[in-house]
């Protein structure tokens, strides 16, 4: 699969400035029902790519792809977040053994923020507006999940 040379650009940059030694997967879709930009596959240490969702996505949310590459270089950072989280298995095998929905919701939640917080350390300053946007779109649902239950708190809090 042939990818554009500004994507190819934009993977290139953010894993030098990241640092990651993950492998980097471009597809055009994601094969599920679900609306996914990317995905990180820590048996393999692969993070998967899914360019023309994220074009949707950045059309969805902005009503424009003219950031799309922005948009691009956000997404990968987070799965790039998820791929150095040294946080990463032990959450989500606390979340496996935990039945409570509403503790997995938090553990989730715990898992999307320390993402978030790895790629908000290097999105560069510039695209900050775009970057707390596509971060408030990603944790509401995690947000609204937890308000449900009365108990709004992180992990471990």
């Amino acid at each position: 699969m042939r990818h554009d040379p500004a994507v190819i650009a934009v993977v290139e940059t953010i894993m030098e400035i990241s640092g990651t030694k993950a492998n980097i997967v471009l597809e055009d879709y994601f094969p599920g029902d679900r609306f996914a930009g990317g995905k990180y596959q820590p048996a393999s240490h692969t993070i998967t790519i899914y360019i023309e969702e994220i074009r949707e996505q950045c059309n969805q949310i902005f009503k424009t792809d003219v950031c799309f590459e922005e948009y691009l270089s956000i997404v990968l950072a987070h799965e790039i977040g998820h791929a150095e989280d040294a946080e990463l298995m032990s959450l989500v095998d606390l979340m496996d053994n935990t039945e409570n929905e509403i503790d997995r919701s938090r553990i989730l939640l715990q898992i999307e923020q320390n993402a978030w917080d790895y790629a908000t350390s290097i999105i560069p300053e510039r695209s900050s507006f775009l970057l707390s946007t596509v971060i408030s779109h990603s944790l509401q649902p995690h947000y609204e999940a937890i308000k449900r239950s009365g108990n709004p708190q992180r992990v471990g809090a």
